[in-house]
């Protein structure tokens, strides 16, 4: 759950709800809502919006609606209905009731009745284009529809011929009648409902028109009490056409419309919410269209929509980011009216530390090299006690087997050392972690001249409790025993693209022209014999090389898989991967 005892954040909003309390303004309530549209995984931008909806709510002792925007029906798949609650309740979040939009199909039908009758709608048989046509320019007015002053009662007539059935799909919209001259485009007469003779998989085929997004969004708020709507910041220009829906129906004079929700049950309490807008969550080194993620998974370039190189909230679960470190992040980024992008590392940065607080310690070796040790005995064996945090005694210990063979990564063995390098080279010595220092007498080679073996001896004056403990050396190196050893599959995730802003195509190249080749690789590591025991989704800092988490859908402990969540430090800010 997300922490009740974190410092209160300022920021606009939060000052708007406290100034709406203390007026008095809706007696006081916060109700908010989250409201995606069913037609895709949730992603990190997403998890802004949620953390704000359910976070106010939660801060002013309010209530959150999860409610599924479910006006486009061929669009909406049922196991992305499962996968939005799922993500939100795995962030830390509750909500208060779920609801959908097509609750309210009849309503708002009632509601666009009344509009008609007021004067205020009028059914239009234009087509697409000419209504493209007829709307104007950002710098030239619209002009009226041929058909705009059709009388009430014959817009009565074709728009119940509408809900019938009666006519073909595009052939005739409802639009509402507001100022085709306004310099607002959003006002120029938009449609309000448009045929479309598909299945709605919670309605069947009862609805032959559907209700547009502004029209249905804004009257969804007033039906379920909502008093703060907040939206990013591309619906600043329809927040006076969401005023006007929610003023025109005026919902909460008119119990007739809405009845048909007390009859069914549903708790309604009308109200006139206020829209209030942000700047959406951008990231480096990512794309957040639904249309771009939906072709990386139909296309095959990621496995899935969790494959953990997504910036889904499904995705970043599988890679091993944390739902508190999601949460921190965001709140960190604060709220805006200023469109920006956030660097991705900062997020990386966001998981790093609250792994490093939460995550026990383990070792691991990706890329093995053995490592003899010549003066134990070929039957040495014996258990050491290792502790699980270095920072906090509370997590206790386990115990680790050490054998006379080991292996170490092959990474930190050089034949021919670079410059400042610490770790072990022939004739050099090397601290093996809770075990002592060891030289390097000899390296065997394979027939391809590949170092396949290092024969060395331990000092046994360097072992725990011995006078020559504490020893100085330069390097300390993480193993595992070789007898003892798991294996496993790690895969090694990166950054699913290798430049910072993949839509800039000022290079000539496309987004996908910039996908990462090296986003993920997997290898066959060794571990500590207590990760077979690991359960899906527990987190682990692999000691020397980074953050791991079991995978939630393949790890099992016969076949151990570890995703990489983070490296220990950001490699990408230093000019490496």
């Amino acid at each position: 759950m997300a922490d009740e005892h974190a410092p209160v954040v300022t920021n606009f909003i939060r000052q708007i709800v406290l100034a709406d309390q203390a007026s008095g303004k809706h007696d006081g309530r916060v109700a908010t809502r989250f409201p995606p549209e069913p037609n895709g995984h949730l992603h990190l931008g997403h998890a802004k919006a949620i953390c704000l909806d359910f976070g106010v709510a939660r801060e002013f002792g309010g209530t959150c609606n999860l409610r599924l925007d479910d006006t486009n029906p061929g669009k909406e798949d049922p196991a992305f209905v499962e996968g939005i609650k799922d993500s939100v309740r795995w962030l830390g979040f509750e909500w208060s009731e779920l609801r959908h939009a097509s609750d309210y199909f009849e309503v708002f039908y009632r509601a666009a009745l009344k509009l008609i009758g007021d004067g205020n709608a009028y059914v239009d048989d234009l087509d697409a284009e000419q209504v493209r046509e007829f709307r104007g320019t950002l710098t030239e007015p619209g002009r009226d529809s041929p058909y705009r002053d059709r009388s009430v009662e014959e817009n009565l007539d074709l728009f119940r011929r509408m809900r019938a059935g009666e006519f073909a799909d595009g052939s005739r919209t409802l639009r509402a009648k507001i100022e085709m001259a306004s310099g607002n485009i959003n006002l120029r007469d938009p449609a309000l409902y448009r045929i479309r003779k598909v299945t709605h998989q919670n309605t069947g085929d009862t609805w032959p028109i559907y209700p547009m997004y502004d029209f249905a969004h804004s009257l969804s708020d007033a039906l379920e009490g909502i008093t703060h709507s907040f939206c990013t910041l591309e619906f600043e220009d329809h927040r006076p056409l969401y005023d006007w829906c929610v003023d025109n129906a005026d919902l909460p004079n008119h119990r007739e419309l809405w009845q048909p929700l007390v009859d069914k049950g549903l708790r309604t309490v009308p109200s006139k919410p206020r829209q209030i807008e942000f700047a959406r969550g951008n990231l480096s080194y990512t794309v957040m269209s639904k249309r771009k993620l939906l072709e990386l998974v139909n296309d095959g370039r990621v496995d899935g929509w969790d494959d953990p190189r997504m910036p889904t909230l499904a995705g970043v679960r599988r890679r091993g980011f944390t739902a508190a470190a999601i949460r921190m992040f965001w709140e960190r980024a604060g709220l805006s009216k200023q469109n920006s992008v956030i660097d991705y590392g900062v997020l990386e940065n966001c998981v790093r530390e609250d792994l490093d607080a939460h995550a026990p310690r383990r070792m691991a070796v990706l890329d093995p090299l053995r490592l003899v040790i010549t003066n134990l005995p070929d039957d040495h064996e014996e258990t050491l006690a290792f502790p699980n945090h270095p920072k906090d005694e509370s997590f206790g210990t386990r115990e680790v087997p050490f054998s006379r063979d080991v292996l170490i990564e092959r990474e930190d063995f050089a034949e021919v050392p670079p410059k400042g390098f610490k770790r072990l080279v022939p004739g050099g010595e090397v601290r093996l972690r809770g075990v002592g220092i060891v030289r390097c007498d000899e390296m065997i080679k394979d027939s391809s001249g590949n170092v396949s073996e290092l024969r060395c001896t331990l000092d046994p004056e360097s072992r725990h409790g011995m006078e020559g403990a504490n020893r100085k050396v330069k390097g300390t190196i993480q193993w595992v025993s070789a007898r003892h050893a798991v294996e496993a599959e790690v895969r090694v995730y990166d950054r699913l693209f290798d430049t910072a802003d993949p839509d800039n195509d000022a290079d000539g190249k496309t987004w996908l022209d910039h996908l990462n080749p090296d986003s993920r690789r997997s290898v066959r590591a060794h571990l500590e014999p207590s990760l077979r025991d690991a359960a899906p989704e527990q987190h682990f800092q692999f000691e020397r090389t980074g953050y791991f988490v079991a995978d939630r859908h393949d790890h099992s402990s016969d076949r151990p898989v570890f995703n990489r969540a983070v490296t220990l430090r950001d490699t990408w800010a230093q000019g490496g991967r």
